[in-house]
């Protein structure tokens, strides 16, 4: 639905829970039109959340709040990036992606690009320990999915031999200030040529030329799991954690009460971190044994 020229989605069946199309991308200045809207718009919307435009971290506005976090590296200059935030691992892989062949540059949204992505995306059913999302998808799937925000978007490639082997979609906010990861996805099987460190080098200068002032890199920590190698790589390439308020206003008595229970929180997020992680552990083992034994089985 789109509510005072801002588009939302809403999710959920037993807590409605509305929030940007764009969250984490987008910022509302005047957040109350956008609450007035949903309260009188068409279906039942019981709760609305929306983030405060970083790096602000002192509360602005008289909702109900918590902090959230978002990966975030402060842009200057390429070179200030490269010799004082980053840390020599990551720039020494960044400089073995180029001896190796890997050529990292912008480039533009067409159909050498979407059938690259295709490529990267139909590596592998399985990613990080679960099944991939957008495995198996076909090339129009592909195109459509990629194709969002057009004109706020920056894609970088990365190459070898011609050849997509990585790819980043930067997704920019209405005051071009920050510029946030929508997509970052590399092959695996180059992930010794380390095309990613190059693409976030890269994604560094695309955004110091842009003057823009913040490369975002999703959240810097996720409910109650604590580091893994995902946080690791984002804190030695130079991303630091930003909190930043996010605010929940409960629109009908079911907000209400979601609310005040914590009912609008993930489950995993509620979980104990050593429960959380042995049902992580798990559920690795099982896919892994799935995708390996569906091949055989054939």
């Amino acid at each position: 639905m789109e509510i005072c020229g801002n588009d939302i989605r809403v999710e959920g069946k037993l807590i409605r829970i509305a929030r940007l199309e764009l969250d984490k991308y987008e910022f509302l200045d005047n957040p109350q039109p956008v609450v007035e809207g949903l309260r009188k718009a068409k279906g039942r919307v019981d709760l609305f959340t929306f983030l405060q435009r970083p790096p602000d971290a002192a509360p602005k506005f008289d909702y109900p709040m918590m902090m959230d976090n978002l990966a975030v590296v402060p842009v200057s200059t390429f070179d200030h990036w490269w010799n004082k935030q980053l840390r020599s691992q990551p720039r020494n892989r960044a400089r073995q992606a180029e001896k190796k062949g890997v050529v990292v540059r912008e480039v533009p949204f067409d159909d050498v690009l979407v059938r690259g992505i295709s490529e990267v995306y139909n590596e592998s059913p399985i990613r990080q320990g679960v099944p991939f999302k957008h495995y198996g998808k076909d090339i129009e799937t592909i195109r459509k999915i990629s194709a969002t925000f057009l004109e706020r978007s920056i894609f970088i490639g990365a190459f070898l031999n011609d050849q997509l082997i990585g790819f980043i979609k930067l997704v920019t906010d209405q005051a071009n200030t920050q510029a946030n990861t929508m997509h970052i996805v590399s092959m695996m099987k180059h992930r010794d040529k380390a095309p990613t460190n190059a693409m976030v080098a890269e994604a560094v200068r695309a955004c110091a030329k842009r003057g823009i002032r913040y490369l975002v890199y999703q959240n810097f920590a996720y409910g109650n799991k604590q580091g893994d190698s995902l946080s690791q790589f984002k804190e030695n390439n130079g991303f630091e954690r930003m909190d930043v308020p996010r605010y929940y206003v409960p629109l009908t008595l079911t907000g209400s009460i979601a609310l005040r229970l914590g009912l609008y929180r993930k489950f995993t997020d509620i979980l104990p971190e050593p429960v959380a992680e042995k049902l992580r552990s798990l559920r690795k083992a099982w896919y892994d044994r799935k995708f390996v034994a569906a091949p055989e089985a054939s």
